[in-house]
């Protein structure tokens, strides 16, 4: 902690997650201090300085571990396959870790950095950022005053126009780089779908690789089975030209459907900050509409509140209370993903055992 009761926080990565999510986040928590940063690129080291000017770069992890003593935090968000490594290293020095999304790029390994922090008493949690997200809050609005009824069929989506590929881990990367979409946008909708509706029983998956010099998949479809009944049906694309709705959620009273998402990435993009007025917020003719057939009426969108997952980082760095993201929940995402590979791959449904 520094001489004004701050955290100091060591942040490994500054690409877009880095620089436009966490960095952003961090400067805006009042009991938080961006004391580091690591980024191999000249480029982005100048973004730093020129951001942040009272924060060190270092151009590896080894120069930050050895300042490992004066942090208080590390956040990792560097490429996927080099979650575990650093998560691993940054809890056997007993430094208190945030993983961004997804955690690992195996359940294993999720298992293994959960059993790490148990063993030695570390905080550990992951950045599931998409739990804040203000249609994600108006639908648990909806569903913790039962105005839907019982929920049947919950839909998800996360879809994109991106058709020219990228040289890089996303667009080319395999399963140990976490690579393609059901990792990357994936492991945000499977999480919420949990968040809502709980634990799942089973798994079934579509998963195509459609534009040309791509390796990972690019157009995948998830349909899960909750213990509860309800079924999620989770679409992730880069290549549609037009988009369904975000969410569109069924009840045997009424359904909510909505379109559009969530304004804060892209007021995170801009240079704005959550402690600007109107963080958050949506117009009214970007809300969703509830309702029975041509008898819908909008719903105001609940403000979107990134800004509470480091809030909730805090309260477990000061008072030890559990972190804003269970890890657990994190491990049963990739076990769902693990699945949904298996079945896109033989055309199965996977049962998966309960948790708790």
């Amino acid at each position: 902690m520094d001489s004004e009761g701050r955290f100091r926080v060591g942040l490994f990565g500054y690409g877009l997650a880095g620089s436009a999510f966490h960095a952003p986040l961090i400067a805006a928590q009042p009991r938080l201090r961006l004391d580091a940063v690591v980024t191999s690129s000249g480029q982005r080291a100048e973004q730093v300085a020129s951001q942040y000017p009272d924060t060190h770069v270092h151009s590896d992890a080894t120069e930050l571990f050895r300042r490992a003593e004066e942090l208080d935090l590390v956040v990792i968000a560097t490429p996927n396959s080099s979650h575990a490594e650093l998560a691993a290293r940054a809890l056997d020095a007993g430094v208190p870790v945030v993983v961004d999304k997804p955690f690992t790029p195996t359940a294993e390994e999720a298992r293994e950095l959960i059993s790490r922090a148990e063993d030695r008493g570390v905080p550990l949690t992951v950045f599931q950022n998409r739990r804040w997200d203000n249609d994600m809050l108006t639908v648990r609005e909806l569903l913790d005053s039962d105005s839907l009824g019982r929920v049947h069929r919950f839909e998800s989506r996360f879809e994109r126009w991106v058709p020219e590929a990228k040289d890089s881990w996303r667009d080319q990367g395999g399963p140990g780089e976490a690579g393609g979409v059901l990792y990357d946008l994936g492991s945000h909708l499977i999480d919420q779908a949990l968040c809502l509706f709980g634990d799942v029983e089973s798994v079934y998956a579509e998963m195509d690789t459609i534009r040309p010099d791509v390796a990972a998949d690019d157009d995948t479809f998830v349909a899960l089975r909750h213990t509860g009944g309800q079924h999620s049906h989770l679409w992730v694309s880069k290549l549609a030209a037009q988009q369904g709705p975000r969410f569109r959620v069924l009840g045997d009273r009424a359904a909510f459907t909505k379109y559009g998402l969530d304004p804060q990435e892209a007021a995170l993009r801009q240079g704005s900050l959550p402690d600007e007025p109107g963080w958050g917020e949506e117009p009214r003719e970007n809300w969703g509409s509830i309702g029975v057939g041509p008898e819908t009426r909008p719903w105001p969108s609940r403000p979107g509140r990134y800004q509470d997952f480091y809030a909730g980082v805090v309260r477990t760095l000061d008072s030890g209370v559990a972190p804003p993201v269970d890890p657990a929940d994190a491990l049963r995402g990739l076990e769902v993903i693990e699945a949904a590979r298996r079945s896109a791959g033989d055309g199965s449904v996977v049962t998966l055992p309960r948790t708790r």
